[in-house]
C-alpha cells in the first residue's frame, strides 16, 4: 500500500519546555512533545496536536508527510520513533529526509491468505512482523503484502523469498525466517518442562518496567 497524491501535513510549534512538569502540562492540553532531527543538525524541540499526530501514526512509519513548524519552514519527515503508554502518545521523534536520497526503514508485513498447511492441520507461525528495506521516500510502502496461502506443512518463508516493489532493496538478511508452518505434533511436544522447572526461567525472562 502506498500513499498517492498530495502529501499530508502536520503543524508543529517550537517549545522550550524540557522538564517533566512542563511536559505533563503540554500533554494534559492535548499536545505531544516531539523532536525533529535533520541531516547534520541537532534535534529541534517541538510539540504537535495529539489527535492529528495519531492520524499520522496510523498510516505507518514509512509514510512521508510534511511537517510545518510555526515560524520556520516546512520539511518532509518520517516518524523515526514514538513512545506510548496506555494508548496515549508521550513523545515522538521525526526524521527530516531528502526526497532524492534513499533511506532505510522498517515496514510492517501484511500476511495475506491462509496457509495450505494450516488447513491440513499444521500450525502457522510468524517469526518476523517487519522487514527493513531501503528506497527513495516516495517508493516506501506503508506495508508489504505477503501471500502465505502456498505454504505447506514444513515450509519456511524467508525474507529473501518476498518479492519487493521496484525501487526497494532488502536490508534484512535474506536468510531470516519470516513465517513457517509447523507439524501439529511438533508444537504439542515443545512444552515438556514441568511447572516447577519452568517457573525460574519465566522469572529470569521478565523485564523490569520503566
Amino acid at each position: 500500500m502506498k500513499s498517492n497524491g498530495k502529501m499530508a501535513q502536520l503543524t508543529a510549534t517550537p517549545r522550550t519546555e524540557k522538564k517533566g512538569a512542563a511536559l505533563r502540562l503540554l500533554r494534559q492540553g492535548g499536545r505531544v512533545p516531539a523532536v525533529v532531527y535533520g541531516p547534520g543538525q541537532e534535534g529541534a524541540a517541538i510539540h504537535v496536536d495529539e489527535k492529528e499526530m495519531l492520524k499520522m501514526a496510523r498510516t505507518g512509519r514509512s509514510e512521508m508527510f510534511n511537517l510545518s513548524v510555526e515560524g520556520g519552514k516546512t520539511v518532509p519527515v518520517l516518524i523515526k520513533d514514538q513512545q506510548e503508554r496506555n494508548g496515549r502518545l508521550l513523545h515522538v521523534d521525526f526524521l527530516q529526509i531528502s526526497k532524492n536520497k534513499p533511506i532505510s526503514v522498517s515496514v510492517s508485513i501484511d500476511f495475506q491468505g491462509t496457509a495450505a498447511g494450516s488447513k491440513a492441520g499444521g500450525v502457522f507461525q510468524t517469526q518476523e512482523t517487519q522487514l527493513e528495506v531501503e528506497g527513495l521516500p516516495a517508493d516506501l510502502p506503508t506495508s508489504i503484502e505477503v501471500d502465505v496461502s502456498g505454504l505447506e506443512i514444513g515450509d519456511r518463508l524467508t525474507a529473501g523469498d518476498i518479492k519487493l516493489d521496484k525501487g526497494l532493496t532488502l536490508v534484512t538478511s535474506p536468510d531470516s525466517i519470516v513465517a513457517s508452518v509447523m507439524p501439529p505434533q511438533a508444537v504439542e511436544e515443545e512444552p515438556t518442562a514441568s511447572a516447577d522447572e519452568a517457573a525460574p526461567e519465566a522469572e529470569e525472562g521478565q523485564s523490569a518496567e520503566e
